[in-house]
């Protein structure tokens, strides 16, 4: 209630600096006119409190009329890319509107500095594009990760004197997403085995023989091009393949999103709560995913903390202790999880502790671990001991079953990982992501080779 009605005071007219001086030396010189009996200054002192008035009346009067179309070319850009944003000012008022000035309302953005709009003629109906319509074209940066406002258009009109200024805020409020930086992750150099090829592979060997897969008894029409040969010859009657083809490789991502290793400590610098450690938690998830969906595979996504990835307004326990993990495949998957990742808060403001956990990993990781095993990537930034316990229990799913460490994770937890069969890989900065990428790849080649 209270933002409701500053909102609608800041657009009231005011004085300038100039009008406010003139407010204050007519005050006091018609007080001063009253107390020396000075009557002949009176009306100086009237005209320096009355002429400002009458600004601030005839800039009420003349508040502009105004429709604003905007657009945002690209909509959703990675971190340090650029927006050109364009508005559509059109006139609505039935007098020419001159001398007004405008800048944009972009919050943790560099907007770009208050300038002259340019004269716009006065309404003349029909479609847009007249002398009544200017077009506006700049661009804002967005720095990083993160989901940000532009707009209103603010647009700012004084008297002829400059005594008096209104502001007014114009067209709606839109979102700029910037996804986060991803790393390309290339196979291993200097070797025949790659991380991808041993996912691969153990992607194969998860499923039964493909002639069994997708063979079937013969039916009356089937053509003899598809008759399955070594099938029929197994089972001894004519089999035939099926249309139908193998889903796409199963990939688990588990992303530290809560960071609840620190309690209740805040660790976000600066009033946007940006977080070095976590923001390259991210950087690294992103990276990891978008490798895997380019690659083929269904990726499955985990969070620690209350899920912010699953679609709606309701968050509740993370993805490892009670909510369903969210599904991502294609190309329009990766879009979709980029975008999810977008809008990840910083943790350190909400509620929640470690000692909320229960420690049980989801149900369908249970059920998962007497079936075939997928592969698991865990991106830890400062993760609790039931954490710890519940992705050591989760263990028996998953092949190979990788945690890429940051600094803020302790070392008992870690051993603990080690010890449960994860492969612990520590990560400082950016720059070492392809690097712990390519070294897993080489020690998964090593262990294969022995």
């Amino acid at each position: 209630m209270t933002g409701g009605v500053g909102a609608r005071l800041a657009e009231w007219p005011r004085p300038t600096r100039r009008g406010g001086a003139l407010i204050a030396v007519g005050a006091i010189v018609f007080v001063n006119a009253l107390v020396l009996d000075r009557r002949d200054f009176i009306l100086f002192g009237l005209i320096g409190v009355a002429v400002p008035l009458v600004a601030l009346a005839y800039t009420a009067w003349r508040v502009p009329r105004l429709d604003v179309g905007r657009s945002f070319v690209p909509g959703i850009v990675s971190a340090g890319g650029t927006v050109t944003a364009s508005a559509v000012v059109r006139n609505r008022g039935r007098r020419t509107l001159d001398g007004a000035r405008w800048r944009d309302t972009a919050p943790r953005l560099e907007s770009p500095m208050e300038s002259v709009l340019p004269p716009l003629g006065r309404w003349e109906g029909g479609p847009p594009g007249g002398s009544d319509t200017v077009r506006l074209e700049y661009t804002l940066r967005l720095p990083r990760r993160g989901v940000f406002t532009a707009g209103p258009l603010r647009v700012s009109l004084t008297d002829p004197f400059g005594l008096a200024r209104i502001e007014r805020g114009y067209g709606r409020t839109h979102d700029l997403v910037a996804t986060p930086r991803t790393t390309a992750l290339g196979a291993s150099a200097g070797g025949p085995a790659s991380l991808d090829g041993v996912l691969l592979e153990l992607q194969r060997q998860s499923h039964p023989n493909a002639d069994e897969l997708i063979a079937r008894e013969y039916r009356h029409g089937d053509p003899m091009r598809r008759v399955n040969w070594p099938a029929t010859a197994r089972a001894g009657e004519i089999m035939v393949r099926q249309e139908e083809q193998r889903s796409d490789p199963d990939a688990r991502l588990i992303v530290d999103t809560a960071l609840h290793g620190r309690g209740r400590t805040s660790f976000a610098s600066g009033d946007d709560r940006y977080h070095h450690p976590f923001e390259l938690g991210i950087e690294l998830a992103a990276s990891i995913g978008v490798h895997l969906l380019r690659g083929g595979f269904r990726l499955t996504v985990s969070e620690t903390g209350p899920s912010q990835l699953e679609p709606g307004p309701r968050r509740r326990a993370g993805g490892l202790f009670g909510d369903t993990p969210v599904e991502y495949q294609g190309g329009v998957g990766e879009r979709a999880f980029l975008e999810g990742l977008a809008h990840l808060d910083t943790p350190g403001g909400r509620g929640g502790s470690a000692t909320d956990r229960s420690g049980a990993p989801h149900d369908d990781v249970r059920r998962a671990s007497g079936r075939e095993r997928r592969p698991a990537f865990a991106v830890l930034v400062d993760i609790a001991p039931e954490e710890a316990v519940a992705l050591a229990a989760m263990r028996p799913a998953f092949e190979p079953a990788v945690a890429f460490v940051q600094e803020g994770v302790r070392r008992t937890l870690v051993t603990d990982l080690e010890e449960a069969g994860w492969r612990c890989i520590p990560v400082r900065t950016a720059n070492d992501i392809p690097e712990a990428w390519h070294s897993l790849a080489h020690d998964q080649g090593a262990a294969d080779a022995r």
